[in-house]
């Protein structure tokens, strides 16, 4: 049987008996069970459990990997990375042709036109939406509500996201204030390392606000994103298109004008009418209904929009008032901590001054201490002497080093 590897690998002799599972394939390459492409892509295609929510409130679990995913929702790839519950990504609002990528905190969701796909979470997050989603759904289609489907839906994600960041906010304000006061009043390690660990959190949080805050601000400039997620929108004037023109197709085969009628400008020698005109007119008439509908549909999901950019922006200021708080009293410990250096130095010019003193004394003490014999030693009084001279020259001396020290403003006055 003739060998199937490439004309590099030949000169290599065959093993007797190879290890059980690894081979050559027919490119010369070791092949291993499981990593092969075909392997690669039983992984990349496994099955995930979403959340369908339809317009009516009702919802079921549903099983949809991710090629069928992007078939249904007409997503690319990438688009649903965002939705990974495995990887953190920051706060992100993406109108696509025919759904909303909705990734806010913990509510990661696709919104279409008359559905929502929302990614099953291990923990509450999933359930709260879902449950607050099918509830308001009931209610408003009882009250006729206009607001359309998929604004309702990206809503409630808005809110929810909101309402867990601004309690997190006033949690850490809670935690916050007691420490930094209990260290204003004592500097000791715990207070210094709790207040670490509370400013990290402050960061991190500050972060994902401030780009949630951007997220709605840059959607809010573009007049073009926020055109394309209005998809209730464009489903009714894709519907409307397609029986137009199924309409226009149907009267197209019949008799239109007689034979025997004059033909006119509008009409072709054959008696139809002519399709450039009548697709002309078409054009029109949908441009205008569009441009109509795209200013309805961005006021609509502006003033939605800037509802909640308000209360993500006090939610900021709170952060941005905490840091500056906590900027504050870093700077109010400083202080007191370069108070007390000041002091210490203070404490160590005197103590330097001190022993100066001392040690001209001890100058005095080691002469009159040398074995030799003077006339001096011959009259008691005369150590007397020369103990108070002593005494009183270290204390002119020490006195004059004090008031040089106050001069140079070294020491408070």
């Amino acid at each position: 049987m003739k060998d199937s590897r490439s004309p590099l690998l030949s000169f290599l002799p065959k093993p007797a008996s190879s290890p059980e599972g690894i081979k050559f394939d027919g490119h010369g390459h070791l092949g291993f069970p499981g990593l092969g492409a075909s392997g690669l892509k039983k992984r990349g295609q496994s099955s995930r459990s979403w959340i369908e929510i339809d317009s009516a409130g009702n919802s079921r679990v549903v099983a949809l990997d991710k090629t069928a995913l992007m078939k249904t929702c007409g997503l690319p790839s990438r688009d649903l990375r965002l939705l990974d519950p495995v990887f953190v990504y920051p706060s992100t609002i993406l109108g696509r042709g025919s759904a909303i990528v909705v990734s806010l905190e913990q509510v990661r969701c696709i919104i279409m036109a008359d559905v929502v796909l929302l990614v099953r979470s291990a923990d509450n997050s999933s359930m709260q939406y879902e449950s607050e989603l099918c509830q308001r759904l009931r209610m408003m289609n009882d009250q006729n509500d206009d607001l359309p489907f998929e604004f309702k839906a990206l809503e409630l994600a808005l809110e929810l996201a909101s309402t867990s960041l601004d309690s997190q906010v006033t949690d850490l304000e809670i935690e916050v204030y007691p420490v930094l006061e209990e260290l204003a009043s004592s500097v000791s390690t715990a207070n210094l390392e709790h207040v670490r660990r509370l400013k990290s959190q402050l960061l991190a949080l500050t972060h994902r606000v401030q780009k949630m805050h951007d997220e709605i601000e840059q959607l809010m400039d573009d007049d073009g994103d926020m055109a394309e997620m209005y998809l209730t929108e464009k489903k009714e004037r894709v519907e409307s298109y397609l029986s137009n023109e199924a309409y226009m197709n149907t009267t197209q085969t019949g008799d239109w004008v007689s034979h025997s009628a004059p033909a006119s400008p509008t009409c072709s020698s054959s008696g139809l009418p002519e399709k450039g005109s009548s697709n002309l007119s078409f054009s029109k008439h949908e441009s205008s209904r569009e441009s109509s509908a795209k200013g309805r549909q961005v006021e609509v999901l502006e003033m939605l929009l800037e509802a909640y950019f308000v209360v993500i922006g006090s939610t900021l200021s709170k952060l941005l008032s905490l840091k500056e708080y906590i900027d504050d009293t870093e700077d109010f410990i400083n202080i007191k901590l370069d108070n007390v250096r000041n002091q210490l130095i203070q404490f160590e010019l005197l103590l330097a001054a001190a022993t100066f003193v001392v040690t001209m004394f001890a100058v005095v003490t080691g002469v009159f201490g040398m074995n030799f014999e003077d006339s001096v030693f011959d009259t008691a009084s005369t150590f007397n002497w020369v103990v108070v001279v002593s005494t009183i020259l270290c204390i002119v001396v020490y006195s004059f080093i004090l008031l040089y020290f106050k001069h140079k403003k070294l020491l408070p006055v």
